[in-house]
């Protein structure tokens, strides 16, 4: 089995965006992102054996995304979400349900994929249904059984009403990293009954409750924040003209893990993560093709 150093576990589909069909799911994005910025990265997905997924096939061989962990599925269509834009650019999505990428099998041999990796993203979207909801969570424990040091991601992503309290409960609890923006911490603190004195305090709650090395909360054009035991670095947007968001908190979290992984310090990660996806805002689509070399982390 080829090896990867960072693991994007979930959905791959079609966003249907008012411009036309985009590659996209957060996963997918997020392992593209790691690829564009210079890491071996790969999507463990289904697409459908349909017009759609030979299509998307093509177009993750364009954006040189590798399909050795796509499967393909000859019972359920390829992924859609149709996606509407505000004035701001701000999206909305309607998600098709029963398809491909909500039936991903356990790859054949996990310590073969999993023991290289470095990182492994995941969000709460895939684990709607049993069958992908089981491999991703197989992945994670076996993983999180090796010996060596990786990165957990949880993305939490939170999209239309794919989610529980115990799912987002056990993600958590699989998670060295949270990634949120601030509607979906509001969410948690509900559910998980966190103080609300202030978003940084709910923030810090939620990482100190699941023992979490890392917590970031993306803001939009107001930047994020991003907290450790040892430091919170508060980092102010950047002004863009703005495309729409789609993908732009997936290029964050590919910032922020690609940047951790070189050993930078997190002041110049975050700088980085950020700076970096306010381009992909600037740009049509999640997964627009930037020079790293045009992003700047000083």
């Amino acid at each position: 089995m080829t090896s990867f150093e960072i693991l994007g576990l979930g959905e791959v589909l079609w966003d249907l965006l008012p411009s036309g069909p985009r590659l996209g799911g957060a996963p997918c994005n997020f392992a593209f992102h790691c690829r564009q910025l210079g890491h071996s990265s790969a999507i463990v997905s289904r697409i459908g054996a349909d017009d759609w997924g030979k299509k998307l096939a093509a177009e993750l061989d364009r954006f040189h995304v590798p399909r050795a962990l796509v499967q393909t599925d000859t019972q359920h269509a390829t992924g859609t979400v149709s996606v509407a834009l505000n004035q701001e650019g701000h999206p909305t999505y309607t998600i098709t349900e029963n398809v491909a990428w909500d039936f991903v099998e356990p790859p054949e041999d996990l310590l073969a994929l999993v023991a290289p990796a470095r990182v492994i993203c995941f969000g709460s979207l895939a684990q709607r249904l049993e069958t992908s909801r089981h491999t991703i969570r197989q992945i994670l424990h076996t993983s999180r059984s090796l010996p060596g040091r990786r990165i957990h991601i949880f993305d939490v992503n939170l999209r239309q009403h794919f989610f529980s309290t115990e799912l987002l409960d056990a993600s958590l609890r699989l998670a060295d990293w949270v990634k949120v923006n601030e509607e979906e911490l509001a969410v948690l603190a509900n559910l998980f009954d966190l103080p609300k004195v202030t978003d940084l305090s709910t923030l810090a709650s939620l990482r100190e409750r699941y023992n979490l090395s890392l917590a970031c909360m993306t803001r939009g054009e107001r930047g994020c924040v991003v907290q450790t035991a040892d430091e919170q670095i508060d980092e102010p947007g950047v002004a863009v003209q703005v495309a729409d968001t789609v993908g732009a908190g997936d290029a964050f979290t590919a910032g922020l893990a690609c940047l951790s992984l070189e050993g930078k310090p997190l002041r110049n990660v975050v700088r980085f993560a950020n700076r970096y996806a306010a381009r992909v805002a600037a740009s049509v689509g999640a997964t627009p093709e930037i020079d790293r070399k045009t992003i700047h982390d000083d």
